[in-house]
């Protein structure tokens, strides 16, 4: 008897997994149209997308130097829909202003990206710009 017991409660546990299951796959599917709907209506109104385009950029603005307060220094990243793109820095201080363009090919840099550059870059790509509030990138 108890034996029987168990099996039809494995049997009612295996059914309920399997329906759990495609109720999950169907509501999958259906949010998967609802977003190509979205994006084949935003595309006739707006063309066609090219994600080769500068379309997401960010700004990071920072005291760079221990002279100059006021986050006059900053981190400036232009990014397209593949993470390429460039990120531009300039550390200002009283008597000198230094300027750099890094290149960016998947999110991260061709050279390596000072700890600015790299939020100003995570920043665009997560769409937060134009102006990036200072805190940590996450790792």
């Amino acid at each position: 008897m108890l034996v029987t017991v168990v099996g039809w409660a494995g049997v009612l546990t295996g059914v309920t997994g399997v329906a759990i299951g495609l109720i999950a796959l169907r509501a999958a599917r259906r949010s998967m149209r609802e977003c190509l709907d979205v994006l084949a209506r935003r595309a006739a109104v707006d063309g066609p997308v090219d994600s080769r385009a500068v379309r997401d950029v960010a700004l990071y603005r920072y005291d760079a130097l221990d002279e100059m307060t006021g986050r006059l220094s900053f981190s400036l990243a232009f990014i397209n829909g593949f993470g390429d793109g460039v990120v531009l820095t300039s550390i200002n201080g009283r008597t000198e202003t230094r300027t750099y363009a890094r290149a960016v090919r998947g999110g991260k840099g061709l050279q390596p990206l000072s700890p600015e550059e790299e939020h100003a870059v995570w920043a665009a790509r997560l769409g937060i710009g134009p102006e990036a509030e200072p805190h940590r990138v996450p790792r």
